[in-house]
């Protein structure tokens, strides 16, 4: 059964460590959310750990120069970890090849030459990597309904830094990563994903927790906080963690008109109809 909460002390001393999504839940993508920052200050000072875990698709000192820019304290979290970070180890690897053709906004392109490589035209590719769409402000999925059936005649694995479908920015609601990979996977695409809910950043986080307690921390001493239904929570269930859902985030409008009053009646329902229980649910971080 999922619990409603008005503010994360309510529980969090059950927990050792915190995992805390950031867009929708530590900011939305223009400033920090001020009771978000103070819940976590108050649960660090009472020993708990954070880790900012993040589907962002660039490696940690992007996503950290991104919470600069924003006006995100230091004293909020102990450390950062992005599903770009986690797809950069694979790339310096050479897991999925060296011949990589890159799909995204020129910002993250980086990506590649981080990893000691170069991106190669599509005829010359091994694989994929897809940060997002080249400009989330202009374009959609079907934008590049030709380009997905050209991979998959190909049959090129997409590396996927970021599964997310979509993101708020502000008020506006832009495209992601995800959504390409989604419509790649069904056009007979092979996908690897990077970030949550898959366990390869959630195997990252428990190695980061250990590097910074140093020993293992039980995973039932783990709390993921989210406000992505398929990302964060079905994420949390699967690595094993209790989760509190965010309902005040990506899905506001399924759960009632007011982001800050949902209607428990509506939030039962959309769990039940995503075939979801997180272990908690609150409007917002508080």
């Amino acid at each position: 059964m999922t619990n409603r909460i008005a503010r994360l002390s309510e529980v969090s001393g059950r927990y050792r460590a915190l995992l805390c999504d950031l867009w929708g839940c530590y900011h939305d993508g223009v400033r920090p959310f001020p009771a978000a920052l103070e819940a976590l200050r108050e649960y660090r000072a009472a020993g708990g750990i954070v880790i900012l875990l993040t589907n962002a698709p660039r490696p940690v000192p992007g996503v950290q120069r991104f919470l600069d820019k924003i006006g995100a304290p230091s004293d909020t979290h102990d450390a950062v970890l992005s599903s770009g970070e986690v797809c950069l180890t694979a790339l310096r690897e050479g897991v999925h090849g060296r011949r990589i053709h890159y799909v995204g906004p020129d910002r993250d392109l980086g990506m590649l030459s981080d990893a000691g490589l170069a991106p190669v035209p599509l005829a010359e590719a091994e694989a994929l990597l897809c940060t997002g769409l080249r400009d989330d402000s202009t374009e959609t999925p079907e934008t590049y309904a030709g380009e997905i059936a050209d991979w998959a005649a190909r049959g090129l694995p997409m590396l996927c830094t970021n599964p997310d479908i979509v993101v708020d920015r502000g008020a506006d609601r832009l495209w992601c990563a995800g959504a390409l990979a989604r419509d790649y996977a069904a056009a007979g695409g092979v996908v690897h994903y990077f970030g949550k809910p898959h366990l390869p950043v959630y195997d990252a986080s428990f190695r980061l927790l250990e590097a910074i307690t140093g020993a293992p921390v039980p995973r039932a001493e783990v709390l993921a906080v989210g406000d992505g239904i398929h990302t964060d929570i079905a994420g949390a269930a699967a690595a094993g963690i209790d989760s509190v859902f965010l309902t005040g985030g990506i899905a506001a409008e399924r759960c009632g008109p007011d982001p800050l009053a949902p209607e428990p009646g509506r939030v039962a329902a959309f769990l039940a109809e995503e075939r979801q229980a997180p272990t908690f649910w609150m409007p917002r971080l508080a």
